[in-house]
């Protein structure tokens, strides 16, 4: 575990200031008080060399395959920059017999892989962890959705970690029945049994943008996966009012960032708010800092991020 939060937020080796696109804020339906998060400036002071924290990644890398090799991502070399405990990957993408080729990813860290096995190649989670958890559970316990490879487990002295790969509702809306109406549910009461025992931390792409805050241009999106007031009206009976703490949004109440791009709209900072840490209320005061990663840009997705206090 970390002794500290890692490099504070202006040594990060962020772009100049002229290629960070995150700091324009193009919200559709802006309000007076909301702005555009920067995490170069709105970051937390790191803690203290002797104060224990975990320090946890969460990130959607649409393809592992295709990142490391076409790409050019290294593992490596974001775990030396953020001095991470913990990295949550969300759609790797991998069948089973490719698994052994990125067990190895860094060095001294610990791998759990999940992988879809009714569509190959398609969804699949994986974490690498530097520390060792109390155990490692896949999917959660209900066969009809633990063949996608959606859920991992890891239990922690203090909590127990999910990372989670919710299903898109896809085009046309073809899976938002079995989103709001089974997934959902389902994903929610297994929470709640876990809470029995400890906190609970959530992390990962919930494929919802919450709020009008959390897309940069709501009224043109409301009958787009991820976005319907079906799936947000989900979202906040299934997580939000069952005690799970939107992180992120707690710390930065007006901040407008996102997470999620489309194909060439990321320059423009057109996106979408998709990925959370979500957190049990009992834990949320241990929340030191819950923060994006923009210049991260391997995935249309960017890495978010979360410190813990131990």
């Amino acid at each position: 575990m970390s002794s500290m939060a890692g490099l504070g937020a202006s040594q990060h080796g962020y772009p100049p200031r002229s290629h960070e696109p995150w700091t324009k804020l193009v919200h559709r339906e802006r309000l007076p008080e909301w702005f555009a998060y920067n995490p170069k400036t709105m970051r937390p002071p790191p803690l203290s060399h002797d104060t224990k924290c975990m320090k946890i990644l969460s990130w959607n890398i649409n393809g592992l395959h295709d990142v490391v090799t076409t790409k050019g991502f290294s593992a490596r070399d974001l775990a030396q920059r953020e001095n991470f405990d913990v990295l949550c990957l969300q759609e790797t993408h991998l069948e089973e017999k490719d698994v052994e080729k990125f067990k190895n990813l860094i060095a001294d860290y610990d791998s759990y892989w999940s992988c879809s096995v009714s569509r190959l190649g398609y969804s699949g989670t994986a974490v690498i962890s530097r520390v060792k958890p109390i155990s490692v559970q896949y999917g959660i316990g209900i066969r009809e959705h633990d063949h996608e490879g959606r859920v991992i487990t890891l239990e922690f002295d203090g909590f127990y970690l999910l990372n989670a790969y919710v299903p898109n509702s896809g085009r046309f809306l073809r899976r938002l029945n079995y989103r709001v109406n089974n997934w959902d549910p389902c994903f929610s009461n297994y929470v709640k049994i876990l809470e029995k025992s400890k906190p609970v931390i959530v992390a990962g792409d919930l494929n919802c943008a919450r709020q009008s805050i959390d897309i940069h241009n709501p009224p043109a999106k409301t009958k787009s996966a991820g976005f319907t007031i079906e799936e947000r009206e989900s979202f906040e009976t299934n997580f939000s009012s069952k005690g799970l703490v939107d992180t992120f949004r707690k710390q930065h109440p007006n901040a407008v960032g996102y997470t999620f791009w489309g194909e060439n709209q990321r320059i423009t900072n057109k996106g979408w708010r998709l990925d959370y840490f979500l957190a049990s209320e009992s834990i949320t005061d241990k929340v030191h800092d819950s923060y994006i990663l923009p210049d991260v840009s391997f995935s249309d997705h960017s890495p978010i991020g979360l410190v813990l206090k131990l």
